[in-house]
């Protein structure tokens, strides 16, 4: 990785992706390259085995998780045309959308200030645990832009009435509004407690089964727009195959037997 994005691996056998911003001096800011590095980052996570990736944790390094865009960038942006400026702005929903559709669960690790671009990595984030201290906000409109790339991901975590509350204003908030508008699902204190609750929600994925988990987040998205029948069907042949698999059948067979299944983390029982 390059010094904008750092991605270690952890837990037992490495199934664990921690993928850190790197950009400390400007807060984490998005730049053109760290775009393209967090959108190729995601796609090559996608692609790996469900066996071998459970779970991908999203932090920034330094004061703050991700203050938005970086000044220098679009001062540069200012200077484009039209369609030099909508070919940056689809770059920038490509990662949000690769970060999106990323197979495992993703959690994102929330503290100083979550602005901008950074609100947009909380909505694509599965699970979002923020320091109590950690500021929020749409934030654009206050340089006379406004937050279009990020919000069809925002609208569908927050809602349409706290987008249209939120959005035109740029006023920014703290860590328990950005829970009750369900932006956020854990507030913390400290950065121990932080750290301690990112580690908790990780091993709740573990004690998943790993195609398990998969598909009951991808079910999330298959059945948004669906209409009752179609979602019906749907959800009916999903459980089907899952039933169906050696995964399910390791599953409840640890289960009858008061034993730890063969995918959890720990001593053996």
């Amino acid at each position: 990785m390059s010094e904008r994005l750092r991605l270690e691996r952890s837990g037992p056998g490495e199934v664990v992706a921690r993928v850190t911003l790197a950009r400390p001096d400007v807060h984490n800011a998005f730049d053109a390259s760290l775009i393209a590095e967090l959108a190729a980052t995601f796609g090559a996570l996608a692609r790996e085995e469900a066996a071998g990736l459970r779970a991908v944790v999203l932090a920034g390094e330094g004061a703050s998780f991700c203050a938005g865009a970086d000044i220098a960038w679009m001062r540069a942006a200012m200077q484009l045309d039209v369609e030099g400026n909508e070919q940056d702005a689809m770059a920038m929903a490509d990662m949000f959308d690769a970060v999106d559709t990323c197979p495992v669960p993703v959690i994102a690790r929330v503290h100083g200030a979550a602005l901008g671009g950074g609100m947009g990595l909380c909505a694509v984030a599965d699970i979002v645990i923020a320091e109590s201290g950690a500021k929020f906000g749409f934030t654009e409109t206050r340089l006379g832009i406004l937050p279009a790339v990020i919000a069809p991901f925002v609208i569908a975590k927050i809602g349409e009435s706290n987008a249209r509350a939120l959005f035109p204003g740029g006023r920014r908030f703290d860590a328990m509004r950005a829970q009750r508008i369900g932006l956020v699902h854990e507030v913390v204190e400290g950065a121990a407690a932080l750290d301690a609750a990112v580690d908790a929600a990780v091993a709740d994925i573990l004690a998943a089964g790993p195609t398990a988990a998969r598909a009951a987040k991808s079910i999330v998205r298959e059945v948004r727009g669906l209409g009752h029948g179609s979602s019906k069907w749907h959800t009916a042949r999903v459980i089907a195959r899952q039933r169906s698999s050696a995964e399910a059948q390791e599953g409840f067979g640890a289960f009858v037997e008061k034993r730890r299944p063969a995918w959890q983390p720990g001593e053996p029982d």
